[in-house]
């Protein structure tokens, strides 16, 4: 069964930090450019940030560059998104998702796997 399994959300104070992980089961991520979104209640699901099937490219949105980075794992089959610097408008649950193909993109439709998501929640 080909799957991503998020973990490591959890509720923290602003200015606090958490780490993501995501890990791939049935399939190996070398071939996959991978992402994280989120999603806030009552708004559309929003790419965070994504890196190249290589590890040699990152992008970031705007909101949240200098505070999160994300790193991918492939001998361990995983992905990570350390966050720092929370701020309350980062709640949200928050999903990885792999895409075949060297460069990623903030573009849903791209994106061949999706997890189930973890909730992120940043008290003020």
């Amino acid at each position: 069964q080909l799957q991503l399994v998020e973990s490591g959300g959890g509720l923290v104070q602003a200015g606090g930090s958490l780490r993501l992980s995501c890990a791939a089961s049935g399939f190996t991520l070398d071939n996959y450019a991978l992402g994280w979104f989120r999603q806030a209640p009552g708004k559309e699901r929003e790419g965070v940030s994504c890196i190249y099937s290589s590890g040699g490219s990152t992008n970031y949105a705007d909101s949240v560059k200098g505070r999160f980075t994300i790193s991918r794992d492939n001998a361990k089959n995983t992905v990570y998104l350390q966050m720092n610097s929370l701020k309350p408008e980062d709640t949200a649950v928050y999903y990885c998702a792999a895409e075949y193909g060297h460069a990623c993109s903030f573009r849903n439709i791209e994106y061949d796997y999706w997890g189930q998501g973890t909730q992120v929640t940043v008290s003020s």
